[in-house]
């Protein structure tokens, strides 16, 4: 039981948090000798830093046909928006579903669905507020085009947020992915975006949280409606 209830509390991190911890500890050691107040503040922060950079594991539903999310957070958009041009995904909007993270959520990224990484497009830009709906276009973004076995895409873009400072992406063009398959993560706040192949209506809602590579967005199967959710 002991063990079980460890495993629930430390989480394996991203390799990209490793310098991070180091440099938040030794600034906590120095506060601590400094005063020991500031350096309980430090204390404070480097397990911040810790929870911030996890990678814990994840259940993934494997039907053939579902879409998940790829970032934990909120559902902050759900509209028709033409995909980024870098990513030739066409002209045509299509619906777009906007993720939202802040400081607080796990950041590595998933794949939503499995199949072929045809387009990896990065693009300079903006830090706006990540929640804005202009920051699809003006922030810096990293997006990637997934081709899925019936010929059709979706895409997947990481957007930088007020905070946010580098996006990482850990895959190539080319590459085959399984749904739920990390990519690469946003360094302190930021977004994704999926856009759906045309036709397929999303199965969140606005506010709705999210679980990255657990949380079902979508299914290229159903013929479900939209879903409309209220605060209860």
């Amino acid at each position: 039981m002991a063990a079980d209830m460890l495993s629930t509390i430390v989480k394996p991190i991203h390799r990209e948090g490793h310098k991070f911890l180091a440099i938040f500890g030794v600034v906590t050691v120095a506060l601590f000798l400094l005063w020991e107040p500031l350096g309980w503040i430090g204390l404070g922060l480097t397990v911040w830093c810790y929870y911030f950079f996890r990678d814990p594991d994840r259940q993934t539903p494997l039907r053939e046909g579902l879409l998940v999310s790829p970032a934990d957070g909120v559902i902050s958009l759900i509209e028709p928006a033409v995909p980024p041009a870098e990513l030739e995904m066409g002209d045509q909007p299509l619906t777009r579903v906007s993720v939202f993270m802040n400081v607080f959520n796990c950041h590595v990224n998933r794949v939503p669905v499995a199949g072929r990484i045809t387009k990896i497009a990065y693009r300079p830009g903006k830090f706006l507020n990540a929640s804005l709906d202009k920051a699809s276009v003006d922030n810096e973004r990293n997006g990637l085009a997934v081709e899925l076995a019936d010929g059709r895409q979706v895409g997947v873009v990481q957007i930088a947020g007020l905070v946010a400072r580098r996006i990482l992406c850990e895959v190539q063009e080319g590459q085959d992915m399984e749904t739920g398959e990390r990519f690469g993560m946003i360094r302190f706040g930021s977004r994704v975006d999926v856009y759906l192949p045309d036709g397929v209506e999303p199965l969140v809602a606005l506010g709705q949280t999210m679980i990255s590579a657990e949380t079902v967005i979508a299914d290229l199967t159903s013929t479900e409606p939209r879903r409309i959710a209220g605060v209860r």
